[in-house]
């Protein structure tokens, strides 16, 4: 078998009017095959399931006869999801993301790729996530198909030992699409005043040496740059997520990865997300080892490493420490994502920390709410349970939970509310047993 040559419209026009397509998260978006699929309108029963689309295609999320099963929301998914697409929530660790393609089985696996090397083999570039092996096996099925999206602008990035990054135009594509598509772009948001605050009170709980783990947004940015300000050194990159707050503490020479447990030298990664700068950077990179999702956020492996920080975010945070950070009370925003592997992971040894950051209150239509509540929003998934919670950092300080009771817990975080909130939420503790 050797892979076809076709536009992206051609390859969408394979795609039958009730069938079922698979594609990962995010970075793994094929950009022109989507915009090719949403040109069409002769959907009967079309079953989508990835997740966090980068792109618009309202068209296609919101016809009637496409339904969308997702474990992560984006802009895109709460647009269609609010203009009356049928775009539904999975709950799944993404780790588990593979175990959730070979459940839905789709027929078409698509994928954005590097251009081909000598052996004709293209790299998953940016993202590999959970999905290499339902590819493989999409593509080698007679009665399946795996359209590989190749674009010179998608940095060629290499396997960590051990482990694969490509697909074979030879034995694994059916369909090969050449684009002149570039990577999406999330630009360094430089944060605001109550970012910078948050960055400082979480740096501290960074050693020299630490394994950095590090979600989307602001303040992870800027924790970065507070290290890159500090006199600290010598870390490390553990993390599923690549973003340019990692990538700048490497040009400022402060990760060695030397001090890691597993695989000292390199920087383990699953997906990157950034600038264009740093997509350069990773191209064909040796210090860059790319996994798949269920090696880098297994718990036990991200345990292993030498001092594991893990920094990530939340929606709220109630009394006992249960941490919400994917829906708004019954609206989905986000997903688990590896918010609960990294905490978990952490949580093995007392030589790691888990952080969880954000701003101490919220505006909902115009009123200022608290973000530490007592209890959780109705509906709200709780995304990581109370005793895995650790840190918990706002622009006014940071409570470190561990081995404190309920009660201990929730005086510990109504410090570090919005004095606003303060009075309001003290008044609440009579509702805890001692």
């Amino acid at each position: 078998m050797t892979a076809r040559e076709m536009t992206a419209e051609e390859a969408a026009g394979l795609v039958r009017p009730v069938d079922g397509i698979g594609y990962g998260l995010i970075t793994g978006t094929p950009t022109a095959l989507f915009r090719a699929l949403a040109a069409r309108d002769d959907w009967e029963d079309l079953l989508i399931t990835g997740g966090l689309a980068l792109g618009s295609y309202d068209a296609l999320f919101t016809h009637p006869g496409v339904h969308y099963r997702c474990p992560f929301f984006g802009p895109g998914e709460r647009r269609a999801a609010a203009t009356g697409g049928d775009v539904q929530y999975v709950p799944s660790y993404f780790r588990h993301w593979g175990l959730h393609v070979e459940l839905f089985a789709p027929r078409v696996m698509i994928a954005p790729c590097s251009m081909p090397d000598a052996d004709g083999n293209v790299s998953l570039s940016l993202y590999n996530g959970a999905t290499l092996e339902a590819m493989r096996t999409a593509g080698r099925d007679p009665e399946r198909l795996l359209i590989a999206e190749c674009s010179p602008h998608f940095p060629r990035t290499l396997a960590l030992e051990g482990h694969s990054n490509t697909l074979s135009l030879r034995d694994d594509v059916d369909v090969v699409v050449y684009t002149d598509e570039w990577p999406t772009v999330f630009p360094n948001v430089p944060g605001s005043d109550v970012d910078v605050a948050i960055a400082a009170h979480a740096a501290p709980f960074v050693p020299d040496g630490a394994t950095l783990q590090t979600g989307i947004g602001a303040v992870p940015s800027l924790v970065a740059q507070a290290l890159i300000e500090g006199d600290g050194g010598d870390y490390g990159v553990h993390s599923e997520m690549f973003t340019d707050g990692l990538y700048e503490l490497i040009k400022a020479g402060k990760v060695t990865n030397a001090r890691k447990t597993l695989h000292p030298g390199q920087c383990v990664i699953t997906f990157a997300a950034g600038t264009r700068e740093m997509y350069d950077f990773i191209h064909e990179n040796p210090m860059i080892g790319v996994a798949p999702v269920y090696y880098t956020n297994d718990p036990h492996v991200i345990a292993k490493n030498h001092r594991v920080v893990s920094i990530n975010s939340a929606v709220e945070v109630d009394f006992s420490g249960q941490i919400m950070a994917e829906s708004i009370g019954p609206r989905q925003f986000s997903g688990v994502g590896g918010h609960h592997d990294f905490l978990e992971g952490s949580s093995l040894s007392l030589d790691h920390v888990s952080l969880i950051c954000f701003a101490s209150t919220t505006s909902v239509d115009g009123v200022v709410k608290s973000r530490i509540v007592p209890t959780p929003t109705p509906y709200a998934g709780v995304t990581s349970p109370r005793q895995l919670a650790q840190v918990i950092v706002t622009e006014h300080g940071a409570a470190d939970l561990r081995g404190r009771t309920v009660r201990e817990r929730a005086e510990a975080l109504i410090a570090i509310a919005d004095p606003r909130f303060r009075d309001e939420l003290g008044e609440r503790l009579v509702d805890l047993t001692p």
